[in-house]
């Protein structure tokens, strides 16, 4: 996993001994007086080494993450903190490195400019010395030479947002290690809280990554035209016709393999950053090869040597949900449990899985507890016509529901009825009983802020069809059990009529 997060030197977890600063030396003969140069260069050094620290401890609160379960939400947090504190510190690095390349580039391009000057001044042309071969392609000369001033600005401006696109890669994939660690939390929490704040920092994770990813496209897309353009008017300038041809070819089959790709890994951006990357790295080799710049050659080839190291076919993350339903079996005190000053609670309803209870009646009016007869745990709902219902217990499966339903017929009440809970859509099994294994049903769901229209509510439960809608929360409507698919349709068409383009889900449903 650790090759995924290695770019063109930007290591993100790389861990360094904290040791004193040793003195910084220019990376350019000839700049060592400049005092701007040799004082930002020191600044990059402490902003690495605070870096580096900030990596070393997250390297340890991963570990913590992975051998203290209990705690794993809590280590998540710490690590999304020290991930935005190395964010902060690389867009600072950013920005003294910016500075630094500046500064590199004016003094080349000024010493470049005087032995071109000499070059024209001397009738015999003189070929360039080494010393001014850069091992940054397009700071030789022949660019400056051919390019427009406002198209060498252009590839100029490409050149510097080059490390931009390498921070989004980073912090993209950064990301994604940490969303495939939070999964495996995710796995392994024991309650419902947990796993809802886990979820949480996971969406939020997410929601950056689709922001960084589209980031990474634009800026890609401008570095990419910029330097293609400028290279393919070099090349042409200088008739160097194999190159151009050997690039297209190699553009075409970039372009297939996007294709291929698209849809299948969790960024079609990563994808098309890595592929045109690689074909633009191997065009940038083609020229500098051309133009026999061998310090230019030697440094694109380690790029190029990198980039096959990193796996940007990433998977997509999916993470099965999981359910924390609470069964609890029947009890039975001579002391009441509940009391004013411990009520019995609204019946909690699961929006995924099945729980069983058995209702103990329908009511006009909210009853005394008393007459529940010391029975615990106790629950209630009301219903849409301001219905009272009550339950008792909650079950895992049908033959535990149907024994509390026993038990309870022994001990005095009348007429407790088996419910199911599925997926938060309620049933009635004395009145609508499970289809067995060998059917199947249909139910129809949809989202509406308001009240269904009297009309189509009359329609629906008294009309050809006699079904149930159920309101699940202030705007989930279910309707249903239906045997046949084509009844379901028939009723989504008939709601259609009267509610206009209204989203509506046939949904198959088991047992």
């Amino acid at each position: 996993m650790r090759k995924l997060l290695v770019l063109w030197g930007l290591t993100l977890f790389y861990v360094a001994p904290i040791v004193a600063q040793q003195p910084v030396k220019a990376r350019i003969a000839g700049l060592e007086s400049h005092a701007e140069y040799m004082s930002l260069l020191e600044q990059d050094a402490v902003l690495q080494m605070r870096e580096d620290s900030i990596a070393s401890a997250m390297i340890r609160v991963r570990q913590q993450l992975r051998e203290d379960p209990e705690n794993r939400p809590q280590y998540a947090q710490q690590i999304l903190q020290c991930e935005n504190e190395i964010f902060e510190l690389r867009t600072a690095k950013g920005r003294v490195i910016d500075r630094i390349n500046t500064i590199e580039q004016e003094w080349v391009l000024a010493n470049l400019n005087a032995e071109i000057a000499r070059q024209q001044q001397d009738p015999a042309g003189q070929e360039l010395p080494d010393s001014l071969k850069c091992r940054n392609l397009i700071d030789n000369t022949p660019f400056r030479q051919h390019l427009t001033r406002q198209d060498y600005g252009a590839l100029r401006r490409a050149q510097r947002d080059e490390m931009q696109a390498v921070e989004m890669v980073n912090r993209y994939l950064n990301n994604y290690l940490s969303l495939t660690e939070l999964g495996a939390t995710y796995a392994a929490v024991a309650t419902e809280q947990e796993a809802l704040a886990v979820l949480d920092s996971m969406t939020m994770i997410e929601r950056r990554n689709e922001e960084v990813a589209d980031s990474l496209g634009a800026v890609w897309n401008q570095i990419f035209d910029n330097k293609s353009y400028a290279y393919d008017y070099l090349m042409e300038a200088l008739r160097k016709e194999e190159q151009l041809d050997r690039q297209q070819e190699r553009l075409s089959a970039t372009m297939r393999e996007i294709g291929t790709l698209q849809g299948e890994t969790v960024s079609d951006q990563l994808v098309d950053y890595f592929l045109r990357k690689q074909a633009l790295v191997a065009y940038e080799l083609d020229v500098a090869q051309a133009l026999q710049f061998d310090a230019a050659c030697d440094s694109l080839r380690g790029v190029a040597s990198q980039l096959t190291a990193i796996d940007y076919k990433l998977p997509k993350i999916t993470v099965e949900e999981r359910t924390f339903i609470e069964y609890d079996s029947l009890q039975f005190s001579s002391k009441p449990v509940y009391t004013a000053a411990n009520p019995i609670p609204e019946c909690r309803i699961y929006q995924r899985g099945t729980i069983y209870r058995v209702q103990l009646g329908t009511f006009s009016t909210k009853r005394p507890v008393s007459i529940f007869r010391g029975t615990s745990p106790l629950s209630y709902l009301q219903t849409e016509d301001q219905k009272w219902r009550y339950f008792a217990g909650g079950f895992a499966t049908l033959e535990e529901a149907e024994a509390a339903q026993a038990t309870l017929k022994k001990r005095g009440f009348t007429r407790p009825e088996v419910v199911v809970w599925i997926d938060g859509v309620y049933r009635n099994l004395a009145e609508e009983p499970l289809p067995s294994a060998a059917d199947s049903g249909y139910r129809i769901e949809f989202e509406f802020d308001e009240a269904l229209p009297e009309q189509v509510r009359t329609a629906i439960t008294q009309g050809e069809y006699g079904v149930e809608i159920s309101r699940v929360g202030s705007s989930r409507y279910i309707i249903g059990t239906f045997v046949e698919r084509a009844d379901a349709e028939k009723v989504v068409e008939a709601i259609r009529a009267e509610m206009g383009s209204i989203d509506l889900s046939i949904v198959q449903i088991g047992q």
